[in-house]
């Protein structure tokens, strides 16, 4: 991998700085793309590709809206761009199909896109990251002390992003991973009343998983000054994990790294002995 170049995209989000970090770590050269760097990239301009894509042999690709009908189109004119370039091998993120209900087939559309693009490809089609409670949107309820949800006792397999790094980094600089998809999860099913359990066990704080009815959180969110298409898409899926739709593991992790998956537990106590939790 001395001679190879690797693109980063979403490299300033959850799994793309672990990606950045993990691939310099092994002395892997790689650019971080994001709409502020150098060069600048944006899927929404595909003027910024090219620059972006030179000289490159290997990418990481986190396409926003993935649920939606441009990631298709996206992808298959990146990914033919790159192929022409020079590029070899894409890993893709994901998530199964079925967490988004009736986009899942602009998902499934956006994964085709990759696969015949010219380029060898591995997708990881992952799940809810426990990051999110710590570095996203779950943090702010997490700190209110009341984490008030519409996903009932749904059951999901909640996974570490550092996993999901790991294994895009296996894929991108190891032999035996194009043409593969990797369903990466977690170890164990939980609820979300599960995981603020174990986030009160391990800061020691009171705090309280609250079931909504969809109709109570969309309130909720409009009232909070949540845009209608943030409060439809978060309410639809937290149907989704409610219904019990995405109550299965997924073997990637084992299959990509010859190991199991971090636990809830681990990271809640490593987030909280960081503070990150501290009121």
């Amino acid at each position: 991998m001395n001679d190879e170049t690797v693109l980063v995209t979403g490299a300033t989000g959850k799994t793309g700085r672990r990606v950045t970090r993990l691939l310099e770590e092994r002395g892997v050269a790689v650019r971080a793309a994001s709409r502020s760097g150098t060069p600048s990239f944006d899927w929404g301009d595909r003027g910024t590709w090219e620059g972006a894509m030179r000289g490159v042999t290997r990418m990481y690709l986190v396409v926003p809206g993935l649920g939606g009908a441009r990631a298709a189109e996206d992808v298959a004119a990146f990914a033919r761009r790159a192929a022409a370039a020079g590029v070899r091998h894409a890993v893709l993120l994901s998530t199964p199909s079925d967490a988004w209900g009736p986009a899942q087939q602009h998902v499934l559309a956006t994964e085709r896109a990759l696969e015949h693009g010219g380029l060898d490809w591995t997708v990881l089609r992952v799940r809810w990251f426990f990051q999110n409670f710590s570095e996203d949107f779950l943090y702010d309820p997490v700190m209110s002390g009341e984490v008030r949800l519409p996903a009932g006792d749904g059951k999901e397999s909640f996974v570490d992003a550092e996993d999901i790094a790991e294994v895009a980094v296996a894929a991108l600089t190891e032999a035996g991973h194009a043409g593969r998809y990797y369903e990466v999860s977690g170890p164990r099913l939980m609820t979300f009343g599960d995981t603020v359990a174990e986030i009160a066990r391990a800061t020691g704080r009171d705090l309280r998983y609250v079931p909504l009815t969809p109709q109570e959180y969309a309130e909720e969110q409009r009232a909070a000054g949540v845009p209608e298409e943030w409060v439809r898409m978060l309410t639809g899926l937290y149907g989704h994990v409610r219904s019990g739709g995405l109550a299965s593991l997924g073997d990637g992790v084992q299959r990509a790294l010859g190991r199991e998956p971090r636990d809830f537990a681990g990271y809640a106590d490593a987030t909280a002995a960081e503070g990150v939790w501290n009121t």
